[in-house]
């Protein structure tokens, strides 16, 4: 058994230590707005919050959390930055097909926690997640919206 707190919720869940933290969200706590993009950490689909930290989900062994907070797009307006970045996201209208959108959500609120006032280099630099709609530069704006 793992214990996670996950949105503010402490779970206990069966899963193997090497598991990825994706699948324990996803098939373990039904929290399927993290989605699974390609397993292997660059498409940044699975990204989530750390301690406030954006991560890639499917790199992350369920084991390493421990006492870790782990926030999904799920609670992400919970946190006044994460309402800031959604407001910004639906004011902008940047979503196209938005199986991205939550990982973009989650890395541009991961950003703006450690730096509220990213330069174009640092939105550049924090934003790597792949849009196959290519709303690369909607994106972009939607931080600087967010960070205004």
């Amino acid at each position: 058994m793992v214990t996670l707190t996950v949105n503010d919720r402490r779970h206990s869940v069966d899963a193997e230590p090497d598991t990825p933290l994706l699948f324990v969200l996803r098939d373990t706590l039904g929290l399927t707005g993290t989605k699974y993009g390609c397993g292997i950490g660059q498409c940044g689909a699975c990204t989530i919050l750390l301690d406030g930290q954006a991560v890639r989900s499917c790199q992350v062994p369920v084991e390493s959390v421990g006492a870790q907070s782990v926030t999904t797009i799920e609670a992400i307006e919970q946190d006044p930055v994460g309402a800031r970045v959604v407001s910004a996201w639906i004011g902008i209208e940047v979503p196209q097909c938005g199986y991205c959108q939550s990982g973009q959500v989650m890395a541009a609120t991961g950003l703006l926690k450690e730096n509220p006032r990213p330069s174009e280099g640092d939105i550049a630099a924090a934003m790597t997640n792949l849009c196959r709609c290519g709303t690369y530069n909607v994106v972009a704006a939607a931080v600087r919206r967010a960070a205004a």
